[in-house]
């Protein structure tokens, strides 16, 4: 071999060995992105810090164009998870909730593997919905897998056609979604097993203490927005009288109809609980001392003639005893103290409705720290 030959076979060596390390260094940087993406998810404490992660954090840190997330939640477990969180669903246009998994599976490969590489029409109408101004034109279509079942995809988009090429970096792709599957999941288990510690597990209702976590951060939201708050207290009629005529079996199911009729005339935005035995609580936001007492004349006459089943054709009437109370906030006010008065008042209402003769409904009105009885 002469000087010549020896010379290009260097050249050729030394080329396909700068080509390895840019390949390796890329690689690197991959495996650098992929981690720190990566303890980002594992660093999410609820399912709605996740979703942000996903849908905003990640996007920016692999400098995405898109980045919209598909749920399967086919028994509104997730939406009702995250209304529970007060979760702002319009900040968040990225996350689409399909309620069959077959509406997302005739979109992915045979195998579930990342579909990569140019977006059809069809496609985009359904992985990118809400971008129609400004559509990607390549992406890559990552499926959730959990135990051998579909949860979700995970969708990116880029407005470069060559960001995204049929049969590349799928390896990698799978083990970042791998990762997102499980941090889902776990995600949601979390959000269960909180939901358990805050539910009466015999009305299936919220317990006192989600109502009183729940309080303060709505005075909060009252007094920032200036908008009156409403407290309702409930409370069954001789209930105790009840159960020692008809056991405790049925006094149960009358504690769960009861539950059942007052959730059914609350709405999303407030908070309903079983504040102890068989009293009931319920804040109502943006609510003033008129519609509050609408309510809860309304609930009152709604289990007033509600037939409440004791045996085969064997009915009973039961009554209630609401107090209502309402906060027209101010500024600069200490928030527990003036939550401790919005509870303080209803429980004295309610005192005053059942000393009154039950089964009616007694307001106050809590202004300018001074109470007014009875406002209709």
């Amino acid at each position: 071999m002469n000087a010549d030959s020896l010379y290009d076979e260097n050249t050729k060596l030394r080329l396909q060995l700068k080509a390895y390390v840019a390949q390796a260094t890329e690689n690197e940087q991959k495996f650098l992105r992929l981690n720190a993406n990566v303890l980002r998810l594992l660093a999410a404490n609820d399912l709605a810090s996740l979703i942000d992660i996903i849908l905003n954090q990640y996007r920016a840190a692999a400098q995405l164009d898109v980045v919209t997330l598909t749920l399967i939640d086919a028994e509104y477990e997730i939406r009702r998870t995250l209304n529970n969180d007060d979760f702002n669903f319009t900040n968040y246009p990225g996350l689409i909730f399909v309620d069959t998994w077959r509406g997302l599976r005739k979109w992915l490969a045979e195998d579930f593997s990342p579909l990569l590489g140019k977006c059809e029409d069809k496609q985009l109408e359904f992985f990118f919905p809400r971008y129609e101004l400004l559509e990607p034109v390549s992406m890559a279509i990552l499926p959730l897998m959990r135990n051998r079942k579909l949860v979700g995809s995970l969708n990116l988009g880029s407005y470069q056609e060559s960001r995204f090429i049929k049969g590349t970096a799928t390896s990698f792709f799978e083990q970042f979604t791998s990762v997102v599957a499980i941090c889902t999941e776990n995600a949601l288990n979390q959000e269960r097993i909180k939901q358990l510690g805050l539910i009466d597990p015999l009305t299936g209702v919220h317990n006192r203490r989600y109502f009183d976590q729940r309080l303060d951060e709505e005075i909060n939201r009252a007094v920032r927005t200036r908008k009156p708050i409403s407290c309702l207290f409930l409370d069954i009629d001789y209930f105790k009288k009840f159960n020692d005529e008809h056991g405790h079996q049925i006094g149960d199911r009358v504690l769960q109809e009861v539950a059942t009729i007052i959730k059914a005339q609350m709405r999303r935005s407030d908070v309903m609980s079983r504040y102890g035995g068989e009293e009931f609580a319920a804040i109502l936001t943006n609510t003033d001392i008129i519609l509050a007492t609408e309510i809860a004349e309304r609930i009152r006459f709604i289990i007033a003639n509600n037939k409440y089943e004791l045996s085969k054709e064997i009915y009973s009437n039961i009554t209630i005893s609401v107090g209502v109370a309402t906060l027209l906030p101010e500024n600069n006010c200490d928030i527990e103290e003036i939550g401790r008065t919005l509870i303080a008042q209803a429980d004295n209402a309610l005192y005053e409705a059942k000393h009154k003769g039950r089964n009616q409904v007694v307001s106050y009105v809590i202004q300018n720290r001074k109470i007014y009885s009875n406002a209709r």
